[in-house]
């Protein structure tokens, strides 16, 4: 199922303020920083297939001639959407999926993220948060203003 018009807004656990660029650690990009130096240098240029796939190859050094023969084991299993990136969330950008399902990310101080979170065009969803909120945050989600009993038998 291709996702398309959908911006995916920060986290709501997420602390940033700004799109915070993710550092190198060790001479290495940490996946966070591969997804940011993919979306920033090719905006609406993947689509979450070919971007996944992308990130997988150059995590796995997978040199181009050989990208074929590992495709089909890549796209046999599931792979996450941009509510699961780190960029959305915890480094304070969002992820716009066009018409074409195409990717481009914004940082959550533009002008262009409050465009795209406003725009009736788009539906609009979170990214998943970092932590699990504890049960009274998460029952208080759940039903807003609403108390939960517990069930009672009547015996």
């Amino acid at each position: 199922m291709k996702i398309t018009n959908t911006f995916v807004r920060i986290a709501d656990d997420s602390q940033a303020v700004m799109g915070l660029i993710p550092k190198v650690k060790d001479g290495k990009p940490s996946v966070a920083r591969m997804h940011y130096d993919l979306l920033s240098e090719h905006p609406y240029e993947y689509d979450l297939d070919a971007f996944n796939f992308e990130i997988w190859c150059r995590r796995n050094a997978i040199p181009d001639q050989d990208r074929d023969h590992h495709q089909a084991a890549f796209f046999s299993k599931g792979h996450p959407c941009m509510r699961a990136s780190p960029l959305t969330k915890t480094h304070g950008f969002g992820a716009h999926y066009n018409g074409s399902g195409k990717i481009a990310i914004y940082p959550v101080d533009s002008k262009a993220y409050q465009k795209l979170l406003n725009d009736p065009e788009n539906r609009v969803e979170m990214a998943m948060r970092s932590k699990r909120p504890d049960a009274s945050t998460q029952l208080a989600r759940t039903h807003p203003g609403r108390r939960v009993h517990a069930p009672q038998s009547h015996a």
